[in-house]
């Protein structure tokens, strides 16, 4: 099987990739979050210039950060953290916090007894 070339990401591509990693998205689900082909985010991950300025306003709301943060890559990969659930999970709590207070109590319960055997389990 035939390896790929690795290519070095710029400052900017490798903030955007960061960004997009903290927010628990894969490339294809942020291309499709923002109504582009995930071969855009390839490229804005493996370059140095900043995304177009059309996708700019939907990319920072989608990644949860300000426009600063975003065309910011002197900041540190490490230092980029969003407190709280990752992705998918979060949009399910999101969506688990409409159901009426007894289910959301359900959820909340089967939660916290898989989290419960997990950590036994470790």
């Amino acid at each position: 099987m035939a390896r790929r070339a690795t290519k070095t990401r710029h400052a900017q591509g490798a903030h955007l990739a960061a960004l997009r990693r903290a927010a628990g998205l894969s490339q294809a689900e942020l291309a499709k979050a923002i109504g582009v082909h995930q071969s855009n985010v390839a490229f804005w991950e493996f370059s140095d210039k900043p995304p177009r300025s059309d996708v700019l306003p939907a990319l920072a709301e989608i990644l949860g950060v300000t426009f600063e943060k975003l065309l910011s890559p002197s900041d540190s990969s490490s230092q980029i953290h969003r407190p709280g659930p990752k992705g998918k999970l979060l949009k399910a709590f999101e969506a688990a916090a409409s159901l009426p207070r007894k289910q959301q109590a359900l959820v909340e319960q089967f939660v916290s007894t898989l989290l419960a055997q997990h950590k036994g389990a470790s």
